[in-house]
């Protein structure tokens, strides 16, 4: 009885283009061109492997030699539709591409060709996974293809069409045979089970169909699997998965909630249970990955689609609903890739159950204080906590632009001699603000006030560096130094007319501008690069000088030299810039002038190019 079995898939293949499932776009185009008589001379059908491309060739040759074609609806009962249906056919020839891929096999097929059709009225070339033929073959079928004889028709069957040559591609009419819903083939499997007698339930049935991946012929020839065990007993999702190596939801669920509450050595017990009773470790890992991805559908999506989008009956659907709020979503999804991962490293891995544990103990560990209302919380804490602890962060150190702002909103720069003027009367008024500023000596407040009056041009002259992109620019202006740092302008100085020349030609001094700009926030701040000049500190020694003259001794010097306060401390103590130099001649005065430029040109050098000196 053995010898005349007939499996499933070739006892229920489709004979006619009504019987065709999950192909309604082919069915009607192929039955209208029937109907009017519009046969095309060559055929390519393409599409994922169990869709029905070679069943459907059979049913287009059957349809155009019957005796009572071409029609849609072929007899079954003359020669040439029984020859077809017992694969037997004399005018169809089926032609495996995969085994006769030669140039020479190609060429013989070429010569048959001129021989007319026995019983038929064409003579039908199937050729399936045609993608196999080499480059040679195929242009040797090139021109038959375009211009074949008149009784002779090409059907070109193929699961990766990428690999067709264009030229064979456009020679053909192209269908695309699309993946079986799963609605359709548990349809068709509940149809086949009826009339077998198997006893089977739904659920299983849709276990089947979402395995095949759209795949009808799969489905078929797994039920055909299962058929010895709906003799004695109804099959059940557990037997289906049992034959397909699934762990059960039950499992996989209780390994889920391990890894939700974090508790590693209870998910690597029940993880040894599920290899210990058989299963890989890569699929272990799949069928985990499916759990989540089946978990996030639930938690996003709505009520109408779980089932069609999960495969799962409604108990399962509940039990999932009860776990999505354990989880957000971006936690999910973060489960998912990590357990992409470790499939990949097991597929490369010599040691695949180390691997799965170390994977196993990983999960079990990500969904802790992952939350986005805890790093919201954490940001908050940042952002709105004390100032000593974000000092302390390396990250928080780079050039901050709030005083800047605060500078561009006053109405108008103050002058130093006033800035003076100013803090002396408000220390003559107020005589307890000099000891509260000594008492703050561990922390240093923000420099606020000291980049908006201009005075702290230091500070002022490393944000505007910061500010500038370009890294030669930068270096370049490290041998400069700021006269001026203001919204109002900004004038930078050189020992060297090379440098000042070099960086008024190019595109520095844009750089430098739009560094500005940044910094003060405003456009086209006024920016001027010049040879330095003994005039340019000349505000701070006015400063100086101002203060000499005054007799009042309360006048803290370091209010004008940004110092910090010191007791005791007396303008004495505080070394004064000399104004003029008395001592040395004007030879010697050009030698020393010369050897400074010297040595700014090999530093700039030496910074711009990473150079060294070699003697």
């Amino acid at each position: 009885m053995s010898g005349n079995y007939i499996p499933l898939y070739r006892k229920y293949r489709p004979q006619s283009l009504d019987t065709l499932v999950g192909q309604e776009h082919i069915k009607k185009t192929l039955t209208s061109a029937i109907e009017l008589g519009k046969i095309s001379h060559a055929y390519l059908f393409t599409g994922p492997r169990g869709t029905g491309k070679t069943s459907t060739a059979r049913i287009l040759a059957k349809s155009l030699n019957c005796k009572n074609g071409p029609t849609v609806h072929p007899c079954g009962e003359c020669e040439s539709c029984r020859d077809i249906t017992n694969s037997i056919p004399i005018d169809v020839i089926e032609i495996d591409a995969a085994s006769n891929r030669k140039v020479e096999d190609a060429q013989n097929l070429l010569e048959k060709i001129q021989y007319v059709p026995v019983n038929g009225k064409y003579k039908i070339y199937i050729i399936d996974e045609v993608h196999m033929l080499t480059n040679h073959a195929f242009n040797a079928l090139l021109k038959t293809l375009e211009e074949p004889p008149e009784n002779v028709i090409f059907i070109l069957a193929t699961t990766e069409v990428h690999k067709v040559l264009d030229t064979i591609k456009s020679r053909c009419q192209r269908f695309d045979f699309r993946r079986i819903t799963t609605d359709d083939i548990v349809k068709h499997l509940r149809y086949i089970s009826d009339q077998e007698g198997i006893n089977i339930t739904d659920d299983a049935l849709f276990a089947i169909a979402k395995n095949s991946a759209g795949g009808m012929r799969d489905s078929i020839s797994l039920l055909d699997q299962l058929s010895i065990l709906g003799i004695s007993k109804e099959i059940t999702v557990d037997d289906v998965n049992s034959i397909l190596g699934r762990i059960s939801f039950d499992v996989l669920k209780n390994l889920s909630e391990k890894i939700i509450d974090s508790k590693p050595s209870e998910a690597i017990e029940i993880l040894n249970d599920i290899y210990n009773s058989g299963n890989e470790p890569l699929q272990i890992l799949t069928n985990l990955c499916e759990y989540f991805k089946n978990l996030l559908i639930v938690k996003t999506c709505s009520d109408k689609l779980l089932q069609d989008l999960t495969g799962l009956n409604e108990p399962q659907i509940k039990e999932l609903s009860s776990q999505k709020d354990a989880l957000e979503a971006h936690q999910i999804v973060f489960l998912i890739e990590r357990i992409s991962y470790y499939i990949k490293e097991i597929k490369l891995a010599s040691n695949q159950h180390l691997w799965l544990e170390v994977g196993m103990i990983d999960l079990a560990n990500m969904s802790e204080n992952t939350t986005l209302l805890d790093l919201q919380n954490r940001i908050n804490a940042l952002e709105g906590g004390n100032p000593s602890y974000v000092s302390k962060s390396p990250q928080l150190k780079a050039p901050v632009q709030e005083p800047v702002m605060e500078v561009v909103t006053r109405p108008a720069p103050v002058e130093p001699q006033s800035i003076a003027n100013t803090s002396k009367q408000e220390d003559k008024a107020e005589p307890v603000a000099k000891p509260a500023v000594e008492q703050s000596e561990e922390f240093t407040p923000p420099p606020v006030a000291k980049k908006s009056d201009g005075k702290d041009i230091a500070s002022m002259w490393q944000m505007l560096l910061a500010n500038i992109k370009s890294p030669s620019t930068q270096a370049l202006l490290k041998l400069a130094k700021p006269a001026k740092i203001e919204p109002d302008g900004v004038v930078i100085t050189f020992r060297n007319d090379r440098l000042v020349a070099q960086i008024n030609d190019t595109n520095k001094k844009q750089l430098i501008i739009d560094a500005a700009n940044i910094m003060f926030n405003q456009k086209e701040t006024p920016v001027t690069i010049k040879m330095a000049q003994f005039s340019d500190n000349k505000p701070a020694m006015h400063i100086q000088e101002d203060e000499a003259k005054d007799d009042e001794p309360e006048e803290p010097v370091k209010q004008v030299i940004n110092t910090p306060p010191l007791e005791n401390t007396t303008r004495q103590e505080i070394p004064m810039p000399e104004q003029e130099p008395k001592s040395v001649s004007d030879s010697e005065e050009n030698k020393k002038e010369k050897e400074r430029i010297e040595s700014d040109q090999e530093k700039m050098v030496i910074e711009l190019f990473d150079g060294k000196y070699v003697e």
